[in-house]
């Protein structure tokens, strides 16, 4: 338990000294935010800030640190490392620089953002690739809950996954005063104290199933011959997810960018909300480790999660109710399923402003939107019929990568707008390390180049070019952002996107 409370401590003694240094990094002005220089009534709404955090939070903590962080347990504390490191050094600075990017930039979807940075190409690409991530995110955010729901209801996984579209389909349409105004901040505080019982219950449960503490040990359960024990590097990274870092986060910023009343609400905003969302991934893997770990008597290891299926509808299930009994159990799964829905609902909405952004579509005309919504729900109820671990997959590494192209855009960002361009490593070192962790994942994962089943081999492989194109980027990046010495407020100059 010593572990936990020192995990614990450090991520909120972190949002305070190292959020403090990365807001002064970015110097916070007076300008008028979009939604105070130009209103619309539908994305571009003023919002006070005690509403704008549970707004963030509520968008970018969906299934990520609770579904993510129950099967990074299965690696044993040393997912404690990730998430508490993560989220200081590169989760939050990532949804930060996002959200200030995007707020600087008259509110633009971070594809347009990215693409402002880093190129054409990548503008391009971004464009394709944040459409694609974010409707996997809102399947993954549909089937997730709706599988929880029919456990506690007479209606099956089908029927609770149409219910849930209709929801989308209305917070997709709808100015985000509507709806998303009006009720994220209940949910938000659910969410809350949801994660708070489960850790009390944890506590009160140390008699049987004690919380471990710290070890770097890989305690991944493997198979009865010894194989079958999957490497933290770079599984666990990627499996994690938004409990960390979560590139997902980034589409999410703009929403609230075209919200927030002033630049100085930024960090308790979005560097706040991805600390809060990494005390719930840490309270949720802790818990997971403790019940696990202990499932059928003292230190049996991690078997049964594995068993399982590491973090679904059943194992979350399975903890509310042992937790917190047949009363309390059902009241914590209720912020569970609040929890993906209030995430799924803003992911199609950003798919919706991304397409918007890229063909400068009118967002207040209704036809339109109506355009663009429906075919992007209906493609998400398509891919909701696919297996729910294979879409996972694929959600988790596109959102690493994208996590990794947003901090490379925060860097050139930082390298090209201020006279010390030293600044831009906050966002660099991260940017490297992720670079690293998706390349070798692309390399060694089963539904990407598969190394990983050649064995030793093949995991030196992924290893060497993961490392190696993470150099790359970084003297690609190096070169770039320091090859003008004279080019320091320049680019501070440029004209914002702007809207039609």
């Amino acid at each position: 338990m010593i572990t936990f409370f020192v995990a614990l401590a450090i991520l909120i003694v972190g949002y305070i000294i190292y959020g403090a240094l990365v807001e002064k990094i970015f110097k916070p002005t007076e300008a008028p935010t979009p939604a105070m220089a130009n209103p619309d009534g539908v994305d571009y709404v003023p919002i006070p800030a005690a509403k704008a955090f549970l707004i963030q939070l509520l968008n970018i903590a969906g299934l990520g640190p609770i579904f993510g962080a129950i099967s990074g347990a299965m690696w044993g504390p040393s997912v404690y490392i990730w998430i508490v490191l993560g989220t200081l050094l590169a989760g939050a600075v990532h949804d930060f620089t996002a959200g200030m990017l995007s707020e600087r930039n008259d509110g633009a979807s971070i594809s347009e953002v990215t693409g402002k940075y880093l190129g054409p190409v990548m503008h391009n690409v971004m464009r394709v690739f944040s459409v694609i991530l974010l409707v996997l995110v809102g399947v993954v955010f549909m089937v997730g809950p709706a599988g929880l729901l029919a456990k506690i209801t007479p209606l099956d996984v089908k029927m609770w996954t149409i219910i849930i579209l209709c929801y989308y389909f209305l917070a997709t349409l709808l100015p985000i005063d509507k709806i998303i105004g009006r009720v994220y901040p209940l949910f938000g505080i659910l969410l809350i104290l949801m994660a708070f019982g489960i850790i009390i219950g944890t506590m009160i449960h140390s008699g049987e199933r004690p919380m471990m503490e710290m070890t770097i040990k890989n305690l991944y359960p493997g198979n009865v011959d010894g194989t079958g024990v999957k490497p933290i590097w770079p599984l666990m990274f990627i499996t994690v997810a938004c409990g960390a870092i979560s590139g997902f986060h980034a589409t999410q910023s703009p929403i609230v960018s075209r919200c927030i009343k002033s630049e100085k609400d930024g960090r308790r905003i979005f560097y706040g909300a991805m600390v809060a969302e990494g005390i719930i991934a840490l309270i949720w893997a802790s818990a997971a480790v403790a019940f696990f770990w202990n499932k059928d008597g003292s230190g049996t290891g991690l078997a049964a999660l594995k068993a399982i299926g590491g973090g679904n509808s059943s194992s979350v299930y399975e903890m509310c109710v042992a937790l917190l009994g047949k009363v309390g159990g059902p009241i914590a799964l209720l912020g569970v399923i609040v929890c993906p829905i209030t995430s799924g609902d803003t992911a199609f909405r950003s798919a919706r402003m991304t397409i918007f952004d890229w063909f400068k579509l009118d967002e207040k005309n209704i036809k339109v939107r109506l355009s663009a919504a429906i075919p992007l729900l209906l493609i998400g109820y398509g891919i909701s019929f696919i297996n729910y671990n294979v879409v996972w997959r694929y959600f988790s590494w596109s959102n690493q990568t994208l996590a990794m192209i947003v901090l490379w855009a925060g860097a050139v960002y930082l390298a090209t707008n201020y006279e010390n361009k030293n600044r831009c490593w906050i966002a660099a070192c991260p940017a490297t390390f992720m670079s690293a962790v998706s390349i070798t994942y692309l390399m060694y994962a089963p539904e990407c180049f598969n190394l990983g089943a050649k064995g030793a081999t093949g995991l030196t492989v992924s290893y060497t070019v993961g490392i190696v194109a993470a150099v790359v980027f970084l003297a690609i990046f190096l070169f770039t952002a320091y090859r003008n010495p004279e080019a320091s407020l320049e680019r501070q100059k440029a004209t914002v996107i702007g809207r039609k």
